[in-house]
């Protein structure tokens, strides 16, 4: 595809978004209201967020896939002369698969939202705060210079922080709170080594400075430049042990914040660790590559411990906190990775953070989903006599939890092994001068750490999906479920407008709904307790969580896609650009 043209999509990915934010908040022409102005702003949500979608899949096509390692579509405008800053944009393998990923999930996300709007302030709002946040986490995926990095790294917080603290549930000021502290200190610690790096290496281009290899920074320099500038991002990524405001800000958040923040603000961090640290400043990546893999491999083991806690009969986990620390263990991979500093290593961690997105995104759907017919995520409440036995009540749904449970826990076949096994894969050989029977401990800890994760998430099958289901069953509300809200009394919700679903209100949808299980009264129907229906997949509902499970299949069964993407493109970042 020409260049012009290149440049052009890649320019409307980050300003499409930026534009629909700021027309959000402007009245609805009449024609376009619908039923209201809420419905009209929900539309617009989504047709933005389409249009962004379609954009990134036409530089997908565009892109010059002979030449992955090549950064493409350039854009390089002076901007700050005094300085040295420019508005430097481009993409390679590296980026392209991250810049689709959260143009897909912004898409579903705003798809979601439009039937199942989450219970707070007015839409425009929303829609607004959640169009700037994907034109933030675009710029993020591709700015090239350092100071338009920062400034797209921090642009993401603000509407983060709002979705928590306006939209979420129960605790979400203080998960706000914690969740913009945690970040703002971590970013102004990374601002530092920014400087740094661009004061030193008389330039704030990632692309120069990953050419050079840090020729212009002394060792000490790149110490701390690695040190500074990995703190920042190890606290987005998150790494254990800055990792403590994750679980509270999933727990809180509404469905779309978990699933953007899993899906896609997590992968800010590491993504700038391989973008910037390792080519920018190899030998301080060096230096404190034992101590990022030693802290991933504890994390590792740390998120699942966590979760097998929470997973236990009498614990009263909540389901979004287990997904979120799970998420822990599974960035822990991605860090592993990095730190073996080889192609494999790196590309296996790349790999794991798309293979992420995808699944943790749709475990937190599903999540959501279940809270929505249930009223709660405790799962002692949706588990044993009265809780949700999705395989009898719900299969559909019941299958869609299984299916995610058993892609996150690295089932060969599926997008999440492929990541976790090119990592410990990494760690076996790692790079020369790094202490091999070190990172053959860490690589026996991250395997140990794949068995726990296997236990604690057919442990959540087991409990949520299996138990008890009596035919028959009757309108009601299951304990932990809102007060006043009948259980029988929503819709299907597919042609339903926003705020008329059941997932706005909290109802569980009526008996029989896309495939529920027989109603009350059933002739012949045997004694026993009566519990409330649930709905199974809805429309809305199948067409936001296919395009997850259809590429979490394709990405198991045809890993040489992304790879075949990532591999040039890692091989010349940690060649030095050469």
């Amino acid at each position: 595809m020409n260049h012009t043209v290149l440049q052009s999509l890649l320019a409307a990915l980050i300003v499409l978004p930026l534009l629909g934010s700021a027309a959000a908040l402007l009245p609805a022409p009449p024609g376009l209201r619908g039923r209201g102005p809420d419905q009209a702003v929900l539309r617009h949500g989504v047709t933005v967020t389409g249009a962004v979608l379609a954009v990134a899949i036409a530089l997908a096509v565009g892109f010059d896939h002979d030449r992955p390692a090549a950064m493409q579509a350039q854009t390089d405008i002076s901007w700050i002369p005094a300085l040295d800053i420019r508005i430097h944009l481009g993409v390679d393998g590296v980026s392209l698969p991250l810049l689709v990923l959260t143009a897909l999930l912004t898409f579903l996300c705003a798809l979601y939202g439009y039937f199942n709007m989450p219970a707070g302030p007015s839409p425009k709002a929303f829609v607004a705060l959640l169009l700037l946040l994907e034109s933030g986490t675009l710029a993020t995926f591709a700015v090239l210079d350092l100071m338009l990095f920062f400034l797209a790294f921090e642009t993401v917080l603000i509407p983060m922080y709002f979705l928590i603290n306006r939209w979420g549930g129960a605790g979400r000021e203080r998960a706000a709170w914690r969740f913009i502290l945690y970040t703002l200190l971590g970013s102004v610690i990374m601002l530092l080594g920014l400087l740094l790096v661009g004061l030193k290496g008389g330039t704030f281009d990632m692309v120069a400075l990953a050419s050079d290899n840090g020729a212009k920074l002394s060792h000490t320099t790149q110490l701390i430049a690695a040190l500074s500038i990995g703190v920042g991002l190890a606290v987005k990524a998150p790494m254990w042990p800055l990792h403590s405001w994750l679980p509270d800000a999933h727990t809180a958040a509404p469905t779309v914040g978990s699933v953007l923040l899993a899906g896609v603000l997590l992968k800010m961090g590491t993504y700038g660790l391989v973008r910037i640290v390792l080519p920018i400043a190899p030998e301080g990546a060096h230096a404190f590559a034992p101590y990022l893999a030693a802290f991933a491999a504890v994390g590792i083991i740390y998120g699942s411990l966590a979760c097998l806690a929470l997973a236990r009969t009498g614990a009263k986990g909540d389901l979004k906190r287990l997904i979120a620390y799970s998420s822990v263990g599974h960035m822990g991979f991605v860090l592993l990775g990095i730190a073996t500093l080889t192609p494999t290593g790196v590309n296996g961690a790349l790999f794991a953070n798309i293979a992420h997105g995808l699944i943790t995104g749709l475990l937190f759907f599903l999540a959501g989903a279940l809270k929505d017919r249930c009223g709660t995520t405790d799962l002692d409440q949706l588990s044993g006599t009265g809780g949700a036995a999705l395989y009898g009540r719900a299969p559909r749904l019941g299958g869609l939890v299984a299916f995610a449970a058993v892609a996150s826990l690295g089932l060969p076949g599926l997008a999440g092994f492929w990541g976790e096994m090119l990592a410990m894969f990494g760690a076996f050989e790692p790079a020369d001068g790094l202490s091999r029977p070190a990172f053959l401990t860490f690589m026996a800890l991250a395997g140990l750490g794949t068995l726990l994760t296997a236990a604690y998430l057919l442990v959540v099958v087991r409990r949520v999906c299996m138990g008890e289901h009596p035919e028959a069953e009757m309108g009601g509300t299951l304990t932990g479920a809102p007060a006043g809200v009948p259980a029988g009394g929503a819709t299907d919700g597919a042609a339903d407008g926003p705020g008329e679903t059941a997932g706005a209100t909290g109802a569980t949808g009526a008996a029989g709904a896309a495939g529920g299980t027989g109603g009350a009264g059933a002739a012949g129907a045997p004694a026993g307790p009566l519990r409330p229906a649930l709905a199974d997949v809805r429309g809305y509902e199948f067409a936001a969580w296919t395009p997850l499970v259809a590429l979490t299949v394709l990405g198991g069964l045809w890993p040489a896609a992304l790879l075949g993407l990532t591999d040039p493109a890692v091989q010349q970042l940690l060649a030095g650009g050469h």
